[in-house]
């Protein structure tokens, strides 16, 4: 049940931005910074946490819940370090996943030869 779960949150955070892309003029650039915004925020709020206990990585994995980890470290940061957390927090808590898309980018461009769009 857990798969059917994160399948279906992970499938309808993917429907809505595709609906974005088809029926409205965003950029797909501007609507990926959205989501990430909207994990900010509702993590901030505490509203993005019952969804990920909910639906697992249906929820933590698509760029909303890179938002929330963002928000949830900050959050944490600053109650450990004060104002100071404001500023590092949310790096401490993503850097895992910044640092694998990196590589991951990094061995993409070493295997395969980028062509131009033309």
């Amino acid at each position: 049940m857990d798969y059917v779960k994160a399948f279906l949150v992970g499938g309808l955070l993917c429907l809505i931005g595709q609906i974005l892309i088809d029926k409205t003029k965003l950029t797909p650039a501007r609507i990926l910074v959205s989501y990430v915004v909207i994990g900010v925020l509702l993590g901030a709020v505490g509203l993005y946490q019952p969804l990920v206990d909910f639906a697992g990585a249906g929820a933590s994995v698509p760029l909303t819940g890179f938002g929330n980890t963002l928000a949830k470290g900050v959050r944490e940061a600053v109650q450990e370090d004060g104002f100071l957390g404001i500023f590092t927090g949310g790096l401490k808590a993503s850097a895992g996943g910044i640092t694998a898309a990196i590589l991951a980018g990094l061995i993409a461009s070493l295997l395969f030869k980028a062509k131009d769009k033309s």
